[in-house]
């Protein structure tokens, strides 16, 4: 049972809500939600590797409380962020007389994240719901900022919506079950925030990466809070993306994305492309005179610290730079980046010569 958490709000007027990061907060999610009022009924979407875990002590925390429990289990994986996913759990839904009082709450990576909250968002032209991220890298960024969606076939994240959670709640008791790899892929994330926004959190990830890759919980909790925070700060400036401001939070993410797409959602693990795409994103930066050859250098050894993959696999390159023109950020099929101006600050950068995106992708 967790005696404290450290709580992050992040401040959107109406949609306001809290997130909450401690050792245990699973087992409370129950009086967490009565906080909204008495729930009546919550229906849990979750994964196969994630059931029986993390989501039976969240149904029993959810009974104790009063509510009415169904669950719904999903295959593990990114191909199942899909439509067709969507529409088995829209069906599901009115199977079980959901209806708008009805809380979703998600127990799990991004994956499930995305999907029920995608899912949440349009069923009855929208219900509440809960995030219980139970990886790293869905407890720093893919939980928090209401983003919500699914992937088509050639194009990542390009069918969704903005649908805030109501709250959020993260235990670093899950990241313990978490395998070596996924855990890994996750810190990719947190290295990404020290980069584009916050210097100091970036020397201090380097100060502290041998904690990090031992897992230690009271690091992990002050961390992950801080990556909380950075991101909060961002999606209260610019909820929707209609300033351009929270375009920073995608640092990497036009490469990582093509990539995941041209390796087929199952290659690479989320993180680890993004590891990747920092790489070719801070090798473009340079060859721009952006930034220096130290600025690469210090990226390239935190992520080899924390052994992430820096290198792009055996791809085709003109199939992978076909796929970067889907990514959400093109503008009149010109590519734009998000690049880095020095360490804690990056900038949007449209439409590089053709040439030199293709030269950065060379390790």
């Amino acid at each position: 049972m967790a005696e404290s958490f450290l709580p992050v709000r992040v401040n959107l007027r109406e949609r306001t809500y809290e997130i909450r990061i401690g050792a245990g907060v699973i087992a409370l999610t129950g009086q967490f939600l009565k906080e909204y009022g008495q729930v009546q009924r919550a229906v849990i979407i979750t994964d196969e590797h994630v059931e029986r875990f993390h989501a039976e002590p969240v149904a029993r925390s959810l009974k104790a409380a009063g509510a009415q429990v169904d669950a719904i289990v999903l295959p593990s994986g990114e191909q199942t962020k899909c439509i067709a996913q969507a529409d088995r759990l829209w069906n599901r839904l009115l199977e079980l007389g959901a209806d708008r009082q009805t809380f979703v709450v998600a127990v799990g990576g991004g994956v499930v994240g995305d999907l029920a909250g995608f899912v949440a968002a349009t069923y009855a032209r929208g219900i509440p719901y809960v995030q219980v991220p139970t990886t790293l890298l869905a407890q720093v960024d893919s939980s928090v900022g209401g983003k919500v969606g699914v992937n088509l076939p050639h194009a990542k994240n390009m069918v969704g919506t903005f649908w805030q959670p109501a709250g959020v709640w993260i235990d670093t008791q899950t990241l313990q079950t978490l395998p070596e790899r996924e855990y890994r892929s996750g810190l990719a994330e947190i290295v990404k925030y020290g980069v584009i926004l916050d210097a100091d959190f970036f020397a201090r990830l380097e100060r502290d990466a041998a904690a990090l890759i031992d897992r230690q919980g009271p690091v992990l909790q002050e961390i992950i809070a801080r990556c909380c925070r950075l991101k909060a700060g961002v999606v209260e400036v610019d909820e929707r993306e209609e300033s351009g401001h929270r375009a920073v939070l995608n640092y990497g993410h036009t490469f990582a994305h093509a990539l995941e797409a041209v390796t087929g959602y199952g290659q690479l693990l989320h993180g680890e492309a993004v590891s990747i795409g920092m790489m070719c994103a801070a090798r473009l930066a340079q060859r721009l005179n952006r930034v220096e050859a130290d600025f690469v250098d210090r990226q390239f050894a935190l992520l080899t610290a924390l052994s992430l993959p820096v290198t792009l696999p055996k791809i085709d390159v003109d199939g992978f730079l076909a796929a970067m023109l889907h990514d959400k950020k093109t503008k009149h099929g010109q590519l734009q980046f998000v690049l880095p101006t020095r360490l804690g600050h990056v900038e949007f950068v449209g439409a590089p010569d053709a040439a030199e995106v293709r030269a950065a992708l060379a390790g």
